[in-house]
């Protein structure tokens, strides 16, 4: 018999056991669409030490915490939202995968058992039952898809899972016995114990609540020898806007003011650090199957002119829709941001890493408020183009996607926050191969990737986006045990998946979600031989560590002949690279989908 454990995070007195059969009589928790059985177990016991405590139950999380439990540790994983699973159960199916044989272990693992799911032809509601994915795996999936393979890890490996408990964001969040964290405590006055720390959180709370060195923003390039970090004004390479369009609330009148979205400071110098970061987004699920769709509605307060510039964009000659919709089975899809102005409300998540939880849900709610008035502008506004409206008209929310949250993605991406500055700090040498480090403990491979960041005025009076970065490392390369280590005299037994070690745009290639799976194991991993061995975590033997983590099928090494160095092309600013510079036809609209 195995059951998955979530507690109520109230402290009660006595702990209720429930078997599998009795728990589904009892109470249920909504989580991410999902139901979870509710289990009630008191967790906040002072003589309660586990092995291992987790911090957020991302994918990262998740995964950690089945490694850990594994090998035998006795382990907790603590989710200060109802949503588990992260990005990957939030909306983002089609995956950021890069060179696909660089994944291996767990997170492989999982896009096998998406693969499985899928054989099952009672999966497919909205279409034919097809092969889904190459090999033995798939990697484009529904949020509920991904939600029911990690409940079923979690439930085989008898996972106790803390639902809607933050914590304590300030000095008394984390107790601390010299370098070593003691115990964390949460908003609702829980305490837990633990020999060993993971922060999975995408935030990075528990690092930095733990005193644990952190940045964020851009370093300027001069900072660890980069060419493509800081301030990118003249590299921005894709998402822009092709047109000339005007920044004023009046055009041509710098008096009347500037447009919603469009940002009045100076922009500042190509290359040198600041301390913006990439937007956010909700990645949402949309389907054109009539009977599962919800109809975009224009949100409460809707203000029209925070959509000027998409307006203008148009007028300008923009005829493509601004969006990058992924095709999902079951007729859905994950759709991201594309061109100029989409998705993505860019600069008003600068103070999220370190905000407090109710600026961050401000954020979040001006966010979602935003996409929901984008979507409703796009298929019914007068002032955007017929068969711009008419193709988005076809699309609505998935009905029976996220059901607890009124069908709308419960995870915000959030594509960058706090990053540790660890015993290792990668940069895009490391990701270009220019650099090779030691101690191995996975690999990434995707491109350099930063969405835009800052929406500025040019020197010529129209507005411009700033901060796109899509650059090819060419292949796979290593990420080192330092990367999730913090510095010694920091913090000794904590590790860091997520907010892990590296510069802004060596992040923005290693942020995908496979790769946070494979930071998870071997976090995990390397947490439970420190404690089998009885050694820390910065003297723990990595040829221990890789003998484990190759037996259960992390990929650490690559083919060094096949994938040599990528050097930079130049080291000189190029030209912004203009797409469609030329007026646009509006006389039909261009449709991108990808299956």
């Amino acid at each position: 018999m195995f059951s998955i454990l979530i507690f109520i995070t109230q402290p009660i007195k006595k702990t209720v056991y429930l078997n599998r059969r009795d728990f589904l009589k009892t109470t249920t928790i909504l989580s991410g669409g999902f139901l979870l059985p509710a289990y009630l177990k008191s967790c906040q016991s002072p003589e309660k030490i586990w092995d291992l405590v987790i911090y957020g139950a991302t994918s990262a999380g998740i995964i950690a915490a089945v490694k850990a439990a594994q090998m035998g540790c006795s382990c907790i994983l603590i989710e200060p939202s109802s949503h588990i699973g992260g990005l990957t159960t939030g909306g983002l199916g089609a995956t950021d995968l890069g060179y696909a044989d660089a994944i291996g272990g767990m997170s492989r693992g999982f896009y096998q058992r998406l693969r499985e799911y899928y054989k099952d032809d009672a999966k497919w509601k909205y279409e034919a039952p097809k092969i889904v994915g190459a090999n033995d795996t798939s990697w484009f999936f529904e949020p509920s898809a991904a939600m029911a393979v990690y409940k079923q890890m979690l439930e085989e490996n008898n996972i106790p899972v803390v639902l809607n408990d933050r914590l304590v964001l300030g000095s008394n969040g984390v107790n601390k016995r010299g370098n070593s964290i003691t115990s964390i405590v949460t908003e609702k006055g829980n305490v837990y114990q633990g020999k060993m720390f993971i922060d999975a959180s995408y935030e990075g709370d528990l690092m930095a609540m733990a005193g644990v060195s952190f940045h964020v923003g851009r370093e300027s390039n001069s900072v660890y020898g980069e060419t493509l970090n800081g301030i990118q004004k003249v590299r921005t390479h894709y998402h822009i806007f092709p047109g000339f369009v005007d920044p004023y609330i009046e055009p041509g009148n710098p008096k009347s003011g500037i447009l919603p979205g469009v940002h009045g400071e100076e922009p500042g110098k190509d290359f040198e650090g600041d301390h913006r970061i990439q937007a956010y987004c909700y990645r949402l699920c949309l389907t054109d199957v009539e009977e599962n769709s919800i109809p975009f509605e224009k949100p409460q307060g809707y203000e029209e002119l925070e959509y000027e510039l998409l307006f203008r964009n148009f007028e300008a000659g923009e005829n493509r829709i601004p969006w990058l919709p992924h095709m999902m089975p079951n007729r859905k899809t994950d759709t991201n941001n594309r061109w100029g102005f989409s998705t993505n409300k860019i600069g008003i998540n600068y103070a999220y890493p370190n905000g407090n939880y109710g600026l961050r849900e401000s954020i979040l709610a001006e966010q979602e408020h935003f996409q929901k008035g984008l979507m409703w502008t796009l298929a019914n506004h007068p002032r955007v183009p017929e068969p711009v409206r008419r193709e988005v008209k076809k699309w609505g929310l998935a009905a029976d996607e996220f059901t607890q949250n009124g069908s709308w993605p419960s995870q915000i991406y959030v594509r960058e926050a706090r990053r540790m500055i660890g015993e290792y700090v990668m940069t895009e040498n490391d990701c270009r191969r220019v650099s090779i480090a030691d101690q191995s403990i996975g690999m990434g491979s995707y491109t350099m990737d930063s969405h835009n960041v800052q929406r500025y005025i040019t020197r010529m009076g129209c507005v411009q986006n700033e901060g796109n970065i899509e650059v090819s490392t060419g292949g796979p390369y290593v990420i080192p045990y330092g990367c999730i280590l913090p510095k010694r005299h920091e913090c000794d037994n904590l590790l860091v998946t997520c907010a892990m070690s590296a510069s802004h745009i060596a992040f923005g290639s290693i942020r995908m979600e496979p790769v946070f799976m494979i930071l998870g194991q071997s976090a995990a991993t390397a947490a439970s031989l420190a404690l089998e061995t009885n050694s820390g975590l910065h003297e723990l033997s990595y040829p221990r560590l890789k003998e484990k983590l190759l037996a259960d099928q992390q990929r650490l090494d690559l083919d060094r002949e096949k994938f040599p160095a990528l050097l930079p092309e130049s080291e000189l600013p190029r030209e912004r690279k203009r797409i469609d510079n030329e007026p646009i036809a509006a006389k039909g609209c261009v449709v991108d989908y990808f299956d």
